[in-house]
């Protein structure tokens, strides 16, 4: 076996075709089959993740053969199959020694030098070396199969662990919510406890029970789809269009003499060179040469023309949904209902999100901020760590405002919906501030607040495009502002 083909033992694990009868295995197991089946974005989900993954082990299964262990023997068999026959017979003793205790090939060689006979056949170095690389090349290929299926293991695990996950979504997410699916799928790495579940359930039911609320998200779902964007509205036509020419084959109007070789607009005078034989010959060089007198003449022709102009669409153009980002006051004042109405609103906001493809953003403000990033691969665990935290300190806007503005001058928040939840028992901001949200509005972003508190500051509210009030009472009334 030339000492060359050793370089390709790496690949033998891609060539045998393991990895591709792992994935065929993996996708006719029955419980990933009836989990595919069960919606179309949950199969694509899912193949995408197992496809993912098979790239991910065709690229790490090679590494298994750099191990210490294979490549010390690697190098080893290298030599062997460049020495000299004598050499070879001279060392080989040394290199079976060697092999004791790491190599699957080392009883199979002592056995071969046990027969003296055989070591000095000018073919010995050959037949040792090709059954030298049978064993080493099954022993990788072992090796690797090992590893795959710890991987396979692992894979399984978390594909089992996303289905359960879903299982328990499916108690708290609403029927005819499929399109939400395939991002829940992402999101549900995370495991989900009892406990879990119940304050899933229990903000569900609340945000149900509050109908008030969830009118706001819809309607903040909505925004996005009715911004009027000029530059998108405005399309590339081509129309047929009737308009007038001047030209000179249109006979309206005699407007002087000149020369040509146009027989039909001849002066009648041209004629005469015709009555006289010896100046016939001049009326035809006069006729090859447009020297002839004719009358000139003009007029308007009307023919049709594709003209290409922009015009405004007469329907709403779809436009990119930017994200929402929710800043919710977390003081100590919003302790009780209105706590709960915020949580639930972030809530609705974010299966909204889910549906639409957009991301959401949630930001916990008092003394300090903690942001939760409610739609990302473990979105569930966020949200879940979102509903556990406890509102505390005491309000300060100006920096949350500080932060999402920031945000928001990134291209990836255009047409972004900032929400602010509070009860706005805070000073007013700074001119400056307003500046930079203007600047953002014209931007297409837009700026929403809901009040949950009779006592906020009414000059907070001249901030943002649209408010409501939400106030904690029973009667759980909502108040549309501008």
């Amino acid at each position: 076996m030339p000492a060359t083909d050793t370089l390709n033992l790496a690949m033998m694990l891609a060539e045998s075709g393991i990895i591709d009868n792992a994935v065929n295995e993996l996708m006719t197991r029955p419980q990933l089959l009836m989990a595919a089946e069960s919606n179309p974005d949950i199969k694509t989900a899912m193949k995408n993740q197992i496809i993912k993954w098979r790239g991910h082990i065709h690229k790490r299964m090679p590494s298994v053969s750099v191990e210490e262990q294979f490549k010390r023997e690697i190098g080893l068999y290298q030599e062997a199959c460049q020495w000299e026959p004598e050499y070879f017979i001279e060392q080989v003793d040394s290199v079976v020694k060697q092999l004791e205790g790491h190599s699957s090939f080392y009883f199979k060689a002592r056995s071969l030098l046990e027969r003296e006979n055989q070591k000095h056949n000018p073919m010995f170095q050959s037949y040792f070396c090709n059954l030298w690389y049978e064993y080493l090349s099954k022993a990788l290929i072992d090796a690797q199969q090992t590893e795959l299926e710890q991987h396979k293991e692992k894979l399984l695990a978390d594909l089992y662990q996303r289905i359960e996950t879903m299982q328990h979504m499916q108690e708290v997410t609403e029927a005819g919510d499929e399109k939400k699916a395939g991002r829940l799928w992402d999101m549900a790495k995370a495991r989900l406890t009892k406990t879990d579940v119940g304050s899933l359930k229990t903000m569900a039911a609340f945000l149900k029970k509050n109908s008030g609320l969830q009118e706001i998200a819809e309607k903040l779902g909505r925004m996005a789809s009715e911004v009027d964007d000029p530059d998108k509205e405005r399309v590339r036509s081509e129309d047929l269009k009737m308009i007038e020419e001047r030209s000179d084959n249109v006979t309206d109007d005699i407007v002087g003499v000149h020369e040509s070789d146009d027989l039909s607009k001849l002066l009648p005078n041209e004629a005469m060179f015709l009555a006289y034989p010896e100046l016939e010959v001049v009326f035809y060089k006069h006729l090859v040469d447009k020297r002839l007198m004719n009358y000139r003449v003009q007029g308007a022709q009307r023919k049709l023309r594709r003209v290409k102009a922009y015009k405004r669409q007469t329907k709403q153009v779809e436009q990119d949904k930017g994200p929402f980002i929710v800043c919710i006051d977390a003081s100590g004042s919003m302790n009780g209902f209105p706590e709960q109405c915020a949580k639930a609103l972030a809530y609705g906001l974010m299966q909204i999100a889910l549906a639409e493809d957009r991301d959401c953003y949630v930001i916990m403000f008092s003394t300090q901020q903690i942001t939760y990033e409610l739609t990302k691969q473990d979105g569930l665990r966020e949200v879940l760590n979102f509903l556990s935290y406890s509102f505390h300190g005491g309000t300060d806007l100006g920096p949350v405002l500080d932060q999402s503005i920031e945000l928001m001058s990134n291209e990836k928040y255009k047409n972004a919906d900032l929400i602010v939840l509070s009860d706005f028992i805070a000073p007013s901001q700074p001119d400056e501030m307003m500046k930079r949200i203007q600047k953002l509005k014209q931007q297409r972003n837009r700026f929403h607040a809901v009040n949950l508190s009779k006592y906020g500051n009414p000059e907070l509210m001249t901030i943002f495009d649209h408010c409501w009030s939400y106030h904690p009472s029973k009667l759980g009334r909502l108040f549309k502002w501008k």
